[in-house]
């Protein structure tokens, strides 16, 4: 818009001026020129502030341009990424994008990117690359339900749900929940962890097992349902009281042909945990929990029972390290171990079933170097009875591994991980199983 600017008091005293001098003028002249004068000082004082307005309006009106289109830039980019649900409930769509580069020493079977045992017979050795570890969810939250409680939850799958690792790389349901939380307890239904092993190393190289699967850490997915109550012990201090009637399975169990039809694949399990923590400030705190399992196999016309004890922690005293770790003691727990150790009871004959005796456990420790980088060292270890077994059973296994997590963005992880399993056979001897794996993962 263009504005036309007023004349000025000069242009407008040499106008009204007229051609002889101004001294041969007569006094009402001289008046009438200087009222005229001080009417255009005043109408341009008029027009300059409304210049003055002019200009603010329009750098106001530019301010909003600019605004408009950064709320329409927003618009659209929430339009792309937006996942609506039919119920119009807040649905977040996360996960990893995750590939492995890894490599087998020979005793690896050949059988797994990452075999939690190590073979009995010597091979080649057995190395590759895989995106089959990685993982899509979806979490969300619902409407309050009854009394104030807030309803959420999550699914979680990956892609090994096939039969082979080079053909089918089939989407596989791990873990989903539905959960209604109030102010001081809550109630949980779906597949998740057994409750009395809520915690894992730290580890990006094995993921479609549960890291330290058959060396001490007890994990197989299972439908449940939880209940909790919390309590306040002090300031700082709390106590989680949890229970869980879950259905256990033997998909792992080794039975002889003849009593394979009399084998109950799944039943009913009793879990229960009690943590207790303390929190030392916004960063450090200390958990530790009891645990228990019990429930019953029937297989060869009798009972088996299954039974465990066990306890986990967590602590970070000092800002950068942190210890955390699982440790049971039981008995009758293949079920606990898929793709582990099969090696939950032993069958001498109808009515003749000897529950294997089982002790181990994990540890870990962590060290946060920097934002960027983390070094974590974890071990464990799967000890059955030997008088238990039979001529050819798998006495213990163990497995000790190192990795660092380097960050090279916000979500993106490089990660490199040695690991040895030594798995040793009752009458034969020990066998060793070096992994290396490095891995690439995108957080999303």
């Amino acid at each position: 818009m263009r504005i036309r600017i007023p004349i000025t008091v000069l242009n407008a005293l040499l106008l009204f001026l007229p051609a002889q001098p101004l001294a041969a003028q007569g006094e009402p002249g001289i008046k009438q020129v200087l009222d005229r004068l001080e009417r255009l000082e005043r109408e341009n004082r008029a027009l300059s502030d409304e210049l003055r307005k002019l200009r603010s309006e329009i750098a106001g009106l530019s301010a909003l341009e600019e605004k408009m289109d950064v709320q329409e830039h927003r618009v659209a980019e929430q339009a792309q990424t937006k996942v609506e649900a039919s119920q119009h409930f807040p649905i977040r769509v996360t996960g990893m994008a995750l590939f492995n580069a890894f490599l087998n020493s020979t005793q690896s079977g050949t059988a797994a990117e990452n075999p939690p045992v190590a073979a009995l017979a010597r091979g080649p050795a057995f190395g590759g690359a895989t995106l089959r570890q990685t993982i899509v969810g979806l979490t969300y939250q619902g409407p309050q339900a009854l009394w104030g409680g807030k309803v959420s939850g999550s699914a979680f799958f990956d892609f090994t749900g096939g039969t082979t690792q080079s053909v089918s790389h089939l989407l596989r349901l791990r873990t989903a929940t539905i959960e209604i939380d109030w102010k001081n307890r809550g109630i949980m239904a779906g597949q998740d962890k057994p409750l009395f092993s809520p915690r894992e190393p730290n580890s990006l190289a094995q993921v479609v097992l549960s890291p330290l699967t058959g060396s001490g850490n007890l994990w197989l997915w299972q439908p449940q349902v939880r209940f909790e109550q919390r309590l306040s012990l002090g300031e700082n201090t709390t106590l989680r009281a949890q229970t869980a009637l879950s259905q256990t399975g033997e998909p792992s169990a080794a039975v002889p042909a003849q009593f394979a039809a009399s084998l109950e694949r799944a039943r009913p399990a009793l879990q229960g945990r009690f943590e207790i923590s303390h929190r030392l400030d916004g960063e450090r705190r200390l958990e530790f929990a009891p645990s228990f399992h019990t429930s019953t196999t029937h297989v060869a016309a009798t009972s088996v029972p299954s039974h465990l004890f066990s306890v986990d922690f967590f602590a970070n005293p000092w800002k950068r390290l942190e210890t955390t770790g699982f440790f049971f003691n039981g008995q009758n727990l293949a079920m606990f171990g898929v793709g582990g150790i099969r090696q939950g009871f032993t069958i001498l004959g109808a009515r003749q079933v000897v529950p294997v005796r089982s002790k181990g456990g994990w540890s870990q420790v962590t060290f946060h170097a920097h934002s960027r980088l983390t070094f974590n060292v974890f071990g464990g270890i799967h000890d059955d009875r030997n008088r238990d077994l039979t001529a050819t059973g798998v006495a213990r296994n163990q497995t000790g591994a190192a990795n660092v997590f380097f960050r090279i963005a916000p979500n993106v992880l490089v990660v490199f991980e040695a690991a040895q399993t030594r798995t040793t056979y009752l009458g034969v001897g020990n066998r060793l199983n070096n992994h290396y794996d490095l891995a690439l993962a995108y957080l999303f």
